[in-house]
């Protein structure tokens, strides 16, 4: 997978593709969420970055992920809440 919006490869950790699985997200949707999704700063080199699908009942969805020389994939969440 690659991101446009990053200009970056994905990789996704085992821990995000059993998540994954677990959630009924496929790797189209992620990397939707990546390129389309509101970016969020979780510090340094981490970021969340979620998006609501109006076809989904399990909003909002979210990537974690660490922005280097790829875009990793920590996990992916859903329920999950924006916090300050």
């Amino acid at each position: 997978m690659h991101s446009v919006r990053f200009g970056l490869p994905v990789v996704l950790t085992e821990h995000a593709r059993l998540r994954m699985a677990e959630r009924h997200m496929t790797e189209a949707l992620v990397l939707e969420i990546i390129d389309t999704g509101t970016q969020q700063d979780a510090g340094g080199a981490h970021f969340w970055l979620y998006k609501e699908l109006p076809e989904r009942t399990d909003n909002l969805l979210c990537v974690a992920a660490v922005i280097d020389n790829a875009l990793v994939v920590k996990t992916v969440m859903h329920h999950w809440e924006y916090r300050l």
